[in-house]
C-alpha cells in the first residue's frame, strides 16, 4: 500500500472554507477512483507545535504505485492540485509531498 501524505502551508487570506472545498473535492476524487481510500484531511491541531507553517494536510491510501499515478494523471486531481498551488505560499514551494510505501 502506499500512503499519499500532502503538507500544505496556505497563504493566509487562504479561508478555511476555501481550503474545505479542495478538501471535499480530493475526498470525492479518492472515492470515485479504483484502488483509492482512506482520505483524511484538515488543519494540524498538534500540541507539539512545531508544523512550521504547514497547518493542513491530507492523506490517501493507494493500493499500488499505479494506483498512485492514475490518481495523479486524473484532471480533477489536476484542477485541484492547482487549486493547492494557487493557495500555498510560494505556490508549489509552499506543499510537501511525501509517499511511504507501507
Amino acid at each position: 500500500m502506499i500512503r499519499h501524505i500532502v503538507l500544505t502551508k496556505f497563504k493566509p487570506e487562504t479561508s478555511e472554507e476555501t481550503i474545505n472545498g479542495i478538501y471535499s473535492g480530493l475526498s470525492a476524487l479518492a472515492d470515485s477512483l479504483p484502488n483509492a481510500s482512506g482520505f483524511t484531511g484538515g488543519r494540524s491541531e498538534s500540541p507539539e507545535q512545531i508544523e512550521r507553517g504547514y497547518m493542513h494536510g491530507f492523506v490517501i491510501d493507494f493500493e499500488s504505485w499505479d494506483a498512485l499515478q492514475n490518481y495523479a494523471d486524473n484532471e480533477a486531481h489536476k484542477a485541484l492540485g492547482g487549486q493547492l498551488v494557487a493557495n500555498a505560499v510560494g505556490g508549489i514551494d509552499g506543499i510537501l509531498v511525501l509517499d511511504l510505501d507501507v
